[in-house]
């Protein structure tokens, strides 16, 4: 779906309810009443009509905009993307329109008045759903022997939610696939213990028997290997995760604090415990820690708010 310019009509996906005319006088409202800059109207303006066309897509009248759909819109509109920022500005583009028509009586309730921004907007990125970290997980061609290294790679991300610097940095002699654990040494050389999985010590099992010897010319230390058979950089790993999430079909910008962040929130949905959590991450704290549970509450709250019928 593309962004209508501010002097687009949206007249045509109206519906009974007449959105697009609100929207229209809405902007004239503004544009006598309030001082905004010309930037800040348009981009209300693309705001306002953009969330119209997706009413009128799903045929939604304005009268039956609740609460739930807001969040689903703004949640969505997250998801493909959106920055903090816009999101917050989409949210009072849409408070004020509601307001507004409130005031007018066009409406007789304001289904934005008790959303506040959450803050998870201003901090958290986009966090993958546990379906996304399959595919992304099933993409590399593993019976090659960098598709080995590659899922090895994915998996012991996915399974300990390490910073790029310490996966790159991993040495063979820091891993332990029985009991299964990693040693590493995060912000500050500060050494911290993270548990590995069942699946990640099996893949790593495998990187190790079948793979690392092709590519280890050398003798290095480091457990993840170039094709050159040097050290892996960070940039070289930004790389090939983003070469798999495509074929992953992951629509969002891929990076590997993505799936830090994914890790850390799927640990909560399940269950985990916030300061093993803090653990793992190598937070020194717990604050830091917390915004991954304002990210599990959001996510269960949006997933209640698109599926219960009386949401």
């Amino acid at each position: 779906m593309h962004d209508p310019g501010y002097h687009e009509s949206v007249s045509a996906n109206d519906g009974d309810d007449g959105i697009g005319s609100q929207v229209a006088e809405y902007l004239a409202h503004l544009t006598v009443e309030r001082n905004l800059s010309p930037r800040t109207l348009d981009a209300y303006a693309r705001d306002l009509q953009r969330f119209a066309a997706w009413l009128a897509e799903r045929e939604v009248g304005l009268r039956d905009v609740q609460r739930a759909t807001i969040r689903t819109y703004i949640g969505r509109r997250r998801d493909e993307g959106l920055s903090a920022r816009s999101a917050a500005r989409l949210l009072s583009a849409l408070r004020g329109f509601f307001l507004y028509l409130v005031r007018e009586e066009i409406l007789d309730h304001d289904p934005t008045a008790d959303l506040r921004s959450p803050a998870l907007w201003r901090t958290v990125p986009h966090v993958l759903s546990e379906e996304e970290v399959e595919a992304l997980l099933a993409a590399p061609d593993t019976s090659r022997p960098i598709g080995l290294r590659d899922r090895a790679m994915l998996e012991t991300l996915y399974a300990t939610g390490l910073r790029v610097s310490e996966l790159v940095g991993l040495e063979v002699s820091q891993v332990r696939l029985d009991p299964g654990f990693v040693r590493t040494f995060g912000k500050g050389r500060k050494e911290r213990i993270v548990p590995l999985g069942s699946s990640a010590v099996s893949w790593l099992g495998r990187y190790l028997a079948e793979a690392r010897p092709h590519l280890d010319r050398d003798r290095r230390p480091e457990l993840f290997l170039n094709a050159r058979g040097g050290r892996l950089s960070r940039q070289g790993f930004y790389k090939i995760l983003r070469g798999h999430g495509l074929q992953a079909d992951i629509r969002t910008q891929l990076s590997p604090h993505v799936l830090r962040h994914s890790f850390a929130t799927h640990l909560l949905e399940h269950g985990a415990d916030l300061r093993a959590v803090q653990m793992m991450l190598g937070h020194s704290s717990l604050t830091t820690t917390e915004i991954y549970t304002h990210v599990a509450r959001e996510r269960l709250r949006r997933l209640y708010d698109e599926k219960h019928p009386r949401a």
